[in-house]
């Protein structure tokens, strides 16, 4: 069954998601991130904010239909939705964010904390813009996973992040159910993409470009001829180069 705003204008499944949650709030930000299984680069997290506002606005809902989360789309797809992102927050309708956590950072704090700290800053920057939400700060006597606080919602995609400062809702395959997860993952992806092509150019003898740090094939096989860079991931290569090491002896 289809849904419609309060003007019965129909909406997708995401964009009903998100209606429904700002029905209970004012703000609603869409956490989610990009390249935490990868043997290289950084991991990269993007948050995107909407006011209660956006779905009553038909311009918005047009231009947000086509959003769907990033891992269902080609790269050139992606690159259409980060443009009709920007369009997006040129017009006022919304603001993101991206940032990231390097290699030394993951193997300082693990991929988990890595994470959580990438997510926390995307957060922060869309924070530091904001003049009408602050972000909901996580009581310390009272629950840790609040739904809500202060008019702002916090929807994470995953599990709910533990720790984290700021009260959050975590939703499991979020960036297939909420619009502004789905956003999130755009930014994310995007960012991440870009900059493993930046180091693809630095590093061309791994196929970055192409593979953008994941474990395909052809980068398992550029880590034995070449052995591992300064942006691969110490940890997550031992299982690959001992595996390749035990099968040659």
């Amino acid at each position: 069954m289809s849904k419609h705003n309060e003007d019965g204008v129909q909406m997708n499944a995401l964009q009903a998601h998100d209606a429904a949650e700002l029905r209970q709030v004012d703000w609603l930000i869409g956490i989610d991130e990009a390249g935490r299984g990868c043997l290289a680069g950084p991991v990269t997290a993007g948050a995107c904010v909407l006011h209660r506002d956006f779905f009553q606005s038909q311009r918005a809902l047009e231009l947000s239909r086509a959003i769907n989360d990033s891992k269902q789309l080609t790269a050139p797809a992606r690159a259409a939705q980060w443009t009709l992102l920007e369009t997006l927050r040129a017009e006022g309708l919304l603001d993101f964010e991206a940032a990231s956590s390097s290699v030394a950072e993951i193997a300082a704090l693990n991929i988990l904390g890595a994470t959580r700290l990438a997510m926390r800053r995307a957060v922060e920057a869309l924070a530091e813009r904001a003049t009408r939400w602050e972000l909901p700060l996580v009581a310390s006597d009272g629950p840790l996973f609040a739904a809500s606080a202060g008019g702002v919602r916090l929807l994470v995609d995953g599990r709910p992040l533990k720790p984290f400062p700021y009260t959050h809702t975590g939703i499991v395959k979020g960036d297939g159910t909420s619009l502004a997860i789905a956003m999130a993952s755009i930014a994310a992806k995007v960012t991440r993409d870009r900059e493993m092509l930046r180091l693809a150019e630095h590093y061309p003898q791994y196929g970055f470009a192409q593979h953008k740090g994941y474990g395909t094939a052809a980068h398992r096989a550029a880590l034995q001829t070449h052995g591992a860079s300064v942006i691969h991931r110490e940890l997550f290569l031992r299982k690959v180069l001992s595996a390749s090491s035990g099968a040659a002896s």
